[in-house]
């Protein structure tokens, strides 16, 4: 009998409800589907055990980091690896909890949690535990790229076991919901910490220019989000005549100062992840993933894709932890490059983005800002930001920037930036008035800057003329939206749908506490928002 799958972890989910047959939207199979479910069993199993983290390790932390991380929609498609670690897991299960797999103690967490019965749940219980799951996998992909860089907390990850803890017993909407927020809480701290991980180790961005023109000569495009990752590959294609390019979420590493020193660190190259099938079809150049963003790569260039760190997938060159990137090196000089320069552009025409504003910038010019807003020279904030994708629709985003007054500020971060951030809207008091933060990472850099301004005007953040514009697409973009509820922000526009996994119940609650909106039209929603 042939298998099936379910998820709706993702918004390009099938039909808007949920994958279930072969093969999910993203690529993922069946197969690859129950693999990730029986890691995500494991991890609970390992939680439960451990009595929601009582009993763990440092290594038990570190795990359940890299099982979620793996989970996340487009990092791991290689059943290989997904075993790997559901063996490495129940291992170190029975050794912390010696026995447990064949206690008689009734207890009823000796085994793994089958998915199976989260799945087939009554849809609100369901729901709040879909939204525990998912954000906790995003809040695991931040902790990584952390833990890379050498940080770690340990409320963090006590956190992490409480909720897989949570999703595996039998509770009901009344003890989950103050999870669900309580993961937007934790995931605040989580941003935190990965903030002082980045600027800590490579500066405080600043606003740089970066061109999309990409030189003659060999070439290396990096994608993903791992900083560490990238500056490894500076430093072993130093001296070598090889130039190094962006792709996607590592744009904005073009704007701290330990890494925009390298000179060979040219540009960036393509635009969101989901375009990478046809902007890497005919590359002359090798293509270097760090994290997730990973599309099933075409045969046509299948041969020069390079995998590190979470990312795998079938008969695709790994980079393991030796992180030692000869083999693409190697192929970058065997490919050779373009043979004279070559000028690309962004989705609206432009030959350059600019990025860098991250609060540490922005904040540097607050009185700047603030007295524009009190000049009436700033008459409002748009947050326009999230994921990119797939699903027609999502060119909302670039007509509602457009059509944006003169007179406003648009603050963006993440790969849906690409929508528009190659747009000149001008400027505002010798400001941009298109300020690109960063990553989805950098979502606290936006936080600090709207908490900045409502303590300068003495207001709650809800007063300030600033409005929140958000696309998602996977699961940190849910545990984002869940700090943004934690932090009491209220009225958010959502798109370009809303999350399969929320129930009707679930969205009510939403909806009357927080005001939170599906998208419309940008006329119709700039109208709202502008009062």
């Amino acid at each position: 009998m042939e298998q099936n799958m379910f998820c709706f972890q993702c918004e390009q989910t099938a039909g808007c409800t949920g994958c279930t047959g072969k093969a999910g939207v993203c690529g993922k199979t069946a197969q690859t589907a129950e693999l990730q479910d029986r890691l995500t069993g494991a991890l609970i199993g390992l939680a439960r055990a451990t009595e929601g983290g009582i009993q763990a390790t440092e290594e038990t932390g570190k795990l359940l980091i890299e099982g979620l991380f793996t989970t996340v929609t487009n990092v791991n498609f290689n059943d290989n690896t997904i075993q790997e670690l559901i063996d490495r897991v129940h291992a170190e299960k029975e050794k912390v909890v010696p026995g447990c797999g064949s206690c008689a103690d009734p207890c009823s967490r000796t085994e793994d949690y089958y998915m199976e019965d989260l799945w087939n749940a009554q849809e609100d219980i369901r729901s709040l535990k879909s939204l525990i799951l998912f954000g906790v996998r995003g809040m695991a992909a931040y902790a990584y790229h952390a833990m890379v860089l050498g940080k770690r907390s340990e409320e963090v990850e006590r956190f992490i076991h409480k909720a897989l803890f949570a999703v595996g017993e039998d509770w009901n909407m009344e003890m989950l919901l103050p999870v669900v927020l309580e993961v937007g809480e934790k995931n605040y701290l989580c941003m935190e910490m990965l903030d002082h991980a980045n600027t800590g180790t490579y500066g405080t961005p600043s606003p740089t220019k970066v061109s999309l023109t990409v030189e003659k000569g060999p070439f290396i495009v990096i994608t993903g989000h791992d900083l560490k990752d990238l500056e490894l590959l500076l430093q072993q294609t130093e001296g070598k005549g090889i130039h190094i390019y962006t792709h996607g979420e590592m744009l904005p590493a073009h704007a701290y100062p330990e890494l925009k020193k390298y000179p060979h660190l040219k540009g960036n190259f393509g635009t969101a992840w989901q375009n990478q099938q046809k902007e890497f079809a005919d590359i002359p150049a090798p293509v270097l993933y760090t994290t997730n963003c990973l599309m099933p790569p075409k045969s046509s260039y299948a041969d020069r894709i390079f995998s590190t760190e979470l990312v795998s997938y079938p008969e695709v060159t790994h980079i393991g932890e030796e992180k030692d990137f000869t083999p693409v090196i190697e192929k970058a000089l065997e490919l050779g490059g373009y043979p004279e320069d070559r000028e690309f552009t962004g989705i609206n025409g432009g030959s350059s983005v600019i990025t860098g504003f991250s609060h540490g910038s922005v904040l540097q010019v607050a009185d700047q800002v603030i007295d524009a807003v009190k000049s009436g020279a700033i008459r409002h904030f748009f947050l326009v930001a999230g994921c990119d994708g797939i699903r027609k629709g999502r060119n909302y985003y670039t007509e509602f920037v457009k059509l944006t007054p003169p007179d406003t500020v648009i603050l963006t971060l993440a790969c849906g930036k690409f929508r528009f951030n190659d747009l000149d809207l001008g400027t505002i008091g010798g400001l941009p008035r298109i300020m690109d933060m960063g990553q989805c990472n950098d979502a606290y850099s936006a936080i600090k800057v709207a908490v900045a301004l409502a303590e300068a005007f003495e207001c709650d953040v809800n007063e300030l003329p600033l409005s929140m514009v958000l696309s998602w697409y996977e699961q940190k973009a849910v545990c984002i939206l869940l700090t943004l509820l934690h932090l009491g922000i209220k009225n958010i526009r959502l798109g370009p749908t809303l999350p399969a996994f929320i129930s009707p119940n679930v969205l009510n609650i939403l909806v009357e506490k927080y005001g939170i909106a599906p998208i419309t039209t940008p006329e119709e929603d700039l109208k709202a928002l502008l009062g």
